[in-house]
C-alpha cells in the first residue's frame, strides 16, 4: 500500500503554527488583516472565498471582504486596490480568479503592491522566485513543496517531472523543485511520448486540468504522484488529474483528490499573510 499523504492533517499544522504566530506579532502589538476581492459571483470562487475567511477566522487573521457586483468596471476595481496598497493596516490583498473577461487580469494583478502579493502572482514576485530572491511564492506550489517535505520526502538529487505549465501552477512548481535541488523536467500539451518522460520520475506532480488523465502507464513503479487536480466526475464526486485507483497501487505515496493539495493552497496563504504582516 502506498503511503498516502494527508493534506488535512499537514494543513492544520501549518494553520496552527501560523496561529501561534499570530498571537505573537498581536503580542507584539502588530495585527495581521487581509482583503479579499472578489468580483460577480461564480459559484466556486465564491467558495474559495468563503474557506479563506474560515481560514483567517481559525488563525486570528482579521478578513477583509470585497464583494463587488459583475457589472464592476477595470478602472473602479484598480482604484479599490490602489486604495488598499495605500492601508498600513491591511498586509495581504487577494482578488479571487478569475475575473469577468471585460477585465485584464495580468494588469490587476500588477497593481497590486509586491509587499502585499501574498497570491504570488505578481511579475516582481515571480521574478524573485526564478533568481532565488525573496517574495511571496504561489501557494498551490508552495503547498506542495510542504507536503513532500512534511511527508519525509526528499526532493535533492531525485527525478521529478510537472506535467503542466501554467503560470499558477506549472512555472512556479518546477522553480521550487528547483530550488529544492530536484531534477526537473517540465511536460506539457506538447510534449512528444508523454509516457516516456512521465515515467522516468521519482516524483511526478499533475497540473494538467484533464480529469483521470493519469493513469498507472505514465507512472514508474515506486513514484511519489501529487495531484494538483480538482473537478466534479459524472456522479457529482470531486477527482483529480489522476486516476487514483489504477495509480494508487504501483506508486510508494500519493495524494488523495480530496484531501490532498487542496487545503495547503490556503494554510500557504495564510503563512504568506503573516510573513507580510512581519515584514513591515
Amino acid at each position: 500500500m502506498p503511503q498516502i499523504i494527508d493534506g488535512k492533517a499537514i494543513s492544520a499544522q501549518i494553520k496552527d503554527e501560523v496561529r501561534a504566530k499570530v498571537q505573537e506579532l498581536k503580542a507584539a502589538g502588530v495585527s495581521v488583516c487581509l482583503a479579499v476581492i472578489q468580483v460577480g459571483s461564480d459559484p466556486a470562487s465564491s467558495v474559495y472565498v468563503g474557506n479563506k475567511k474560515k481560514a483567517c477566522a481559525y488563525v486570528g487573521i482579521e478578513s477583509l471582504a470585497y464583494e463587488l457586483p459583475e457589472e464592476t468596471t477595470q478602472e473602479e476595481l484598480l482604484r479599490l486596490i490602489g486604495e488598499l496598497n495605500g492601508r498600513a493596516d491591511v498586509n495581504g490583498i487577494l482578488v479571487q480568479l478569475p475575473l469577468p473577461k471585460e477585465i485584464d487580469e495580468n494588469a490587476v494583478i500588477r497593481a497590486i503592491d509586491p509587499k502585499k502579493d501574498v497570491d504570488g502572482f505578481h511579475p516582481q514576485s515571480v521574478g524573485a522566485l526564478c533568481i532565488g530572491q525573496p517574495g511571496f511564492v504561489s501557494c498551490t506550489p508552495a503547498g506542495v513543496i510542504q507536503l513532500l517535505k512534511r511527508s519525509g520526502i526528499e526532493i535533492a538529487g531525485r527525478e521529478c517531472v510537472v506535467i503542466g505549465r501554467s503560470n499558477i501552477v506549472g512555472k512556479p512548481m518546477s522553480l521550487l523543485l528547483l530550488r529544492e535541488n530536484g531534477t526537473v523536467t517540465v511536460a506539457h500539451s506538447k510534449t512528444v511520448n508523454l509516457q516516456e518522460v512521465t515515467r522516468r520520475a521519482d516524483i511526478l506532480i499533475v497540473a494538467v486540468g484533464r480529469p483521470k488523465m493519469i493513469t498507472r502507464e505514465y507512472v514508474k513503479e515506486g513514484a511519489v504522484v501529487i495531484d494538483v487536480g480538482v473537478h466534479r466526475n459524472e456522479n457529482n464526486k470531486l477527482c483529480g488529474d489522476v486516476d487514483y485507483d489504477d495509480v494508487a497501487p504501483v506508486c510508494s505515496a500519493i495524494t488523495p483528490v480530496p484531501g490532498g493539495v487542496g487545503p495547503m493552497t490556503i494554510a500557504m496563504l495564510m503563512h504568506n499573510c503573516v510573513e507580510a504582516a512581519d515584514a513591515r
